[in-house]
């Protein structure tokens, strides 16, 4: 069939509120424009993704001088109906080992940066 339609492109399984938290989590004075980088959206977008997650309640900020410093409240649970019953420190610990800087997989051991087995 010509006309079948081909793979869609550009979806990822985590939206940019996850990535956001997941950064939160592992660093929590992180600036804004360092996330913005890693997840590749603006700091507008960040700020606004932050706000909300702060106005749900996954999160707290205090300011710390010039810094913000963010608590993720970790035993929250997640908002759609299909995953409600998980707390959200599950995810944080799957994604826990990720770089804080990117965002990304750290370096892996023997330099194999492309294809890591998971068990």
């Amino acid at each position: 069939m010509a006309d079948a339609p081909g793979p869609r492109t550009g979806w990822t399984f985590l939206t940019q509120h996850a990535r956001v938290l997941l950064m939160v989590s592992r660093d929590p004075q992180v600036r804004v424009r360092d996330v913005a980088r890693a997840c590749e959206v603006t700091e507008r977008a960040v700020q606004g993704i932050l706000t909300d997650l702060e106005d749900t309640g996954y999160l707290t900020r205090t300011r710390n001088g010039r810094r913000n410093h963010y608590r993720v409240a970790r035993h929250t649970f997640f908002r759609h109906p299909a995953e409600s019953r998980h707390e959200i420190a599950g995810l944080l610990a799957l994604f826990a080992d990720l770089d804080s800087a990117t965002g990304t997989d750290g370096p892996l051991p023997g330099g194999d940066h492309e294809h890591r087995e998971h068990p």
